[in-house]
């Protein structure tokens, strides 16, 4: 016996309730699924067999509702004839088949109410799994919600962020340290080469100073 037969009389809420207090909600459920999906396809062979009756029934009463009409013009047509026993034997007949057609009658209406009732049944069954796909769907998002909750919250055990912002620190000391020892090299390298320029520009103006010099001894000046 299934698990969910075992537990047919239930609610769905208290099936509910079990199945979030399980281990793993969703194996449960999905087995539930499976009990009542099974549930299901017995349920539709007994409907199927039980509109079957309610068919066969139903043709029989046609069929001697058809009769009677049948037998009774054909009494008619003897008693016109003057063959009162021939109209005797379509009459008994007729009140035979007037017997039968309400025992059918009588067996139609009884298997056609069962057979509304296992179809209201069966829809209320398909209603219920319909709700525990659509609370699976629910379990699968929490759990996989939670799973990732959980995997965060194990990746921020070991992260210490005092020692994360002490790392950066450091390191943006190191940066303005080397900003400031290459803006340093740079003022060096410029005085080094103003002083170059300082020492070519000195000697460029004593050698005019001299052709000068030169200059203003030829002319007496």
């Amino acid at each position: 016996m299934s698990v969910f037969k075992r537990l047919r009389d239930l609610t769905m809420s208290n099936v509910y309730a079990l199945i979030e207090k399980a281990e793993d909600p969703i194996k449960m459920t999905d087995q539930y699924l499976r009990d009542m999906q099974e549930d299901v396809a017995e349920a539709e062979k007994s409907v199927a067999a039980q509109i079957a009756l309610e068919k066969k029934f139903k043709t029989l009463y046609e069929e001697q509702e058809a009769l009677v009409k049948k037998r009774e013009e054909q009494a008619h047509t003897a008693v016109q004839a003057g063959n009162i026993d021939l109209a005797r034997r379509a009459l008994e007949e007729k009140k035979s088949a007037e017997q039968k057609a309400s025992e059918y009658k009588a067996s139609y209406e009884q298997n056609k109410a069962a057979a509304d009732n296992l179809r209201g049944k069966l829809d209320e069954m398909r209603k219920q799994v319909t709700a525990l796909k659509d609370k699976r769907e629910t379990l699968v998002a929490r759990v996989n919600a939670a799973k990732a909750q959980k995997n965060i919250n194990k990746a921020m055990s070991g992260f210490d962020s005092n020692t994360a912002m002490a790392g950066l620190k450091r390191m943006e000391e190191k940066a303005l340290q080397l900003e400031a020892e290459a803006e340093a090299s740079g003022e060096v390298h410029k005085r080094e080469k103003s002083l170059d320029e300082e020492f070519a520009s000195l000697n460029r103006n004593k050698e005019v100073d001299d052709e000068l010099a030169k200059l203003m001894q030829q002319y007496g000046k």
